[in-house]
């Protein structure tokens, strides 16, 4: 069954007119004889048009070369559907590191650099090592980025022809790009292609959090402490009532005249009142729908919000600036600096500004519709080099969680006392603690690993598939580890193996499929044995949203969360196209200023006063201080866009209750705003040359401060931490089925 499969997928490869797999083959075995020298040779004399076959047939030589490793041929697949833009879904454990550099090779001989998009500063660093002889061998040079790099350093890495980097740090490095003042402090040269590694959690799961750079003054943290306090005393049923299911809590009448007496405000509805009326919406969000050890942890006096996704904390992401000041008050740690949003853009957006791109992950085939309407990107679905033997079993479906957590527990308890390594995922912090309890009472040994033990991932996971080893944790175990049988070194691999390998048990289902996938993942790599199995219950989110009594087979309730999450995305996307093309057109026009030899102020100022100033001045003075100038006015006034679009988008949703559509609003609404930044672009510089002083042979504007950026931060948003109103509607539609 699996050589018939492989036949049929390399039937379709070679029908294609650029399948070039079986000559790949040939001109490796060819290059195999040459000396490390002739290859060098040969490597280094490919030029800025390369030859595919030549090219993968040399990184694979070269490769087995420099790392022992020979690349099997799905690998060499692997690399052509990266070669061809596509995304490649290789199993766990069929190395997608190694399979990615002969694709990387060919992008990078074109000399315009390539970008390695990995999940992690760890994983840039090791792949960019360990790969580093392979890309010298052909000339080519290697660095990779992390956070605190000073921008020297940046601007080296960028240049250089391959750049291992989290998404992360490059769409802060673009951030920061935005802001400077002169050429010689940009760090980026134009992006040409990228290659993504894990890239459904990249273009998908966090495609679209906001990435932000901040800077300015923050505010008086004494608000957020006082409304705290008052929230504290108010009673769940009584003065706010929340809606879990849809992400929302109202005060009730009663709730509202409690909250107004307690501050002494007069109308919490009062036009002077916005900013209060905030801080307690904010407040309410954080006591009645933010749940410690499930949507944040508290570590090392700060609160961390936990990925849902991965189960690991999410560095250097917040929540929106209010509602995470209101969670630092309600935690009574120190608030973070929140300040004023200078700029923003999303992955999504982000992926969108190369020219090609392509990627690879263990689980894509579950979307491959979203990766095709989204970005174009068709998935290619590779065979395993060796046939998958894991053994995935019926799920078990238990009345309540108690009843499951029973079960699980006896599960583990059993198959332990026969040495067989066991991992059992679990979907919050909170749970693996709880499963973790259960264990302890019957006196089962094991490690937990969740968000708040992340340190210590690489040795738990090092040695999940020893001997007698029970491993609870988070989806943290699901990405970029391989659990090895036997141990680290794997001195037991046998016993191991006679003992049927590693025993996945998970204790829920996620809304996508890939997410239960990754887990299932851990057990069977290259040939392995292993076993898979769900202990599910009717409580689950996921049972209880979409409704198990109505529709019993999970599966098919996966595809329905995950049909409705691509459309709840899509949604949002039209939501925020038109910011994109503003922002797109906005940075167009101040890497213009910033950069063109032929831009001038001329363009920005009326005839006749730009005439005067440079009779007054001389063009040159003129020139250098209109591009000062322009450069500040159209920072400021984009980031008052940005908070505008901000409060606009907050209270969009109210529209709909006058039976208005709240996109079509929303969408003249930004565009009013952005026609306004036009407007006061030129009408502030016009003013700021009025107002200034030629002293010295240069000009003296007021306000010289917005010359000055000051120190700025960057860090990660939940742009939506409770839904956007399409959201609310989804998820309100879901409750009701499942109460019928």
């Amino acid at each position: 069954m699996w050589l018939a499969r492989m036949k049929r997928f390399l039937g379709f490869i070679n029908r294609e007119p650029e399948s070039e797999l079986p000559g790949i083959v040939r001109r490796c075995e060819e290059l195999s004889l040459r000396s490390d020298d002739q290859l060098k040779i040969a490597a280094a004399a490919i030029d800025g048009n390369p030859e595919v076959i030549e090219v993968f047939a040399l990184a694979a030589v070269i490769a087995e070369r420099v790392l022992g490793l020979r690349m099997f041929d799905v690998q060499i697949l692997g690399a052509l559907a990266l070669q061809r833009g596509h995304i490649a879904e290789m199993q766990t454990g069929e190395g997608k590191t190694l399979a990615a550099v002969p694709a990387v090779i060919w992008y990078a001989l074109h000399r315009r650099g390539v970008h390695v998009l990995t999940a992690n500063d760890y994983l840039a660093r090791r792949d960019a090592m360990w790969m580093s002889e392979i890309y010298r061998w052909f000339g080519l040079s290697v660095a990779d980025l992390s956070q605190n790099m000073p921008a020297e350093k940046r601007r080296a890495a960028y240049l250089c022809d391959v750049t291992y980097a989290t998404a992360n740090e490059v769409g802060f490095d673009y951030l920061r790009d935005g802001l400077v003042r002169s050429p010689g402090e940009l760090v980026q040269r134009p992006f040409a292609f990228a290659v993504i590694d894990e890239a459904d959690s990249i273009l998908i799961d966090e495609a679209r959090i906001p990435l932000v750079i901040a800077g300015g003054v923050s505010d008086d943290p004494a608000l957020a402490y006082r409304i705290d306090s008052v929230i504290l005393g108010l009673r769940r049923y009584a003065d706010y009532f929340p809606d879990d299911f849809a992400r929302n809590v109202q005060l009730t009448d009663s709730g509202i005249n409690r909250v107004e007496r307690a501050l002494g405000c007069g109308s919490l509805f009062d036009e002077g009142n916005l900013r209060i009326l905030t801080a307690v919406q904010d407040a309410l969000h954080a006591h009645a729908l933010l749940r410690r050890n499930i949507d944040y942890v508290v570590k090392n006096g700060s609160v961390e919000l936990v990925d849902e996704f991965k189960g690991r904390i999410a560095q250097d992401r917040r929540w929106p600036a209010g509602l995470q000041s209101a969670l630092e008050a309600k935690e009574r740690v120190a608030l973070k600096a929140q300040g004023r949003i200078l700029g923003s853009i999303t992955v999504q957006s982000l992926a969108g500004m190369y020219e090609r791109i392509c990627g690879m992950t263990g689980t894509a085939a579950t979307q491959k519709e979203e990766f095709r309407k989204v970005y174009n990107l068709p998935v290619t679905v590779i065979p395993t080099n060796r046939p998958v033997i894991r053994q995935d079993l019926p799920d078990i479906l238990y009345a309540d969680k108690r009843a499951r957590n029973r079960a699980v527990v006896e599960e583990v308890r059993k198959v332990h006392e026969t040495g067989r390594p066991i991992l059992v995922g679990t979907a919050s912090v909170e749970d693996s603690e709880s499963l973790s309890r259960l264990l302890q009472l019957a006196g089962v040994p094991h490690s937990v690993l969740n968000a708040r033990n992340d340190e210590a991932e690489a040795e738990i996971v090092a040695q999940a598939g020893a001997l007698g080893a029970v491993t609870i944790s988070t989806n943290m175990a699901g990405r970029g580890t391989d659990i090895l049988l036997g141990g680290n070194p794997p001195k037991d691999r046998q016993q191991a193996v006679e003992l049927g390998g590693l025993y996945v048990i998970g204790t829920t289902r996620h809304e996508a499929r890939r997410i239960d996938n990754q887990l299932r993942g851990r057990a069977g790599r290259q040939g392995d044995p292993g076993a898979s199995r769900f202990f599910l219950s009717l409580e689950d989110a996921l049972l209880v949203r979409f409704g198990i009594a109505e529709n019993p087979d999970v599966d098919s309730v996966q595809r329905t969360a995950e049909s409705q999450n691509m459309e709840i995305r899509q949604t949002l996307w039209k939501y925020e196209s038109v910011i994109e093309h503003h922002r797109k057109e906005v940075h167009a026009l101040r890497r213009e200023i910033l950069l063109s030899c032929d831009w001038s102020i001329a363009s920005m100022l009326p005839e006749e006063q730009y005439a005067e100033l440079a009779e007054a001045a001389g063009t040159d003075v003129l020139e250098t201080a209109g591009r000062r100038l322009a450069l500040a006015v159209i920072d400021d006034i984009w980031a008052d866009y940005l908070a505008n679009v901000a409060e606009l988008r907050g209270g969009i949703h109210w529209v709909s209750w006058g039976g208005r559509d709240p996109l079509y609003e929303f969408l003249t609404g930004v565009q009013e705003i952005y026609e306004d930044l036009h407007w006061r672009l030129k009408e502030e510089i016009a003013d700021a040359f009025a107002a200034a002083e030629l002293r010295d042979g240069k000009f003296r504007f007021p306000n010289e401060e917005r010359f000055e950026r000051g120190a700025t931060w960057t860090y990660l948003t939940t742009d939506q931490p409770f839904g956007t109103l399409s959201e609310r509607i989804a998820k309100g539609l879901r409750r009701k089925r499942a109460r019928r």
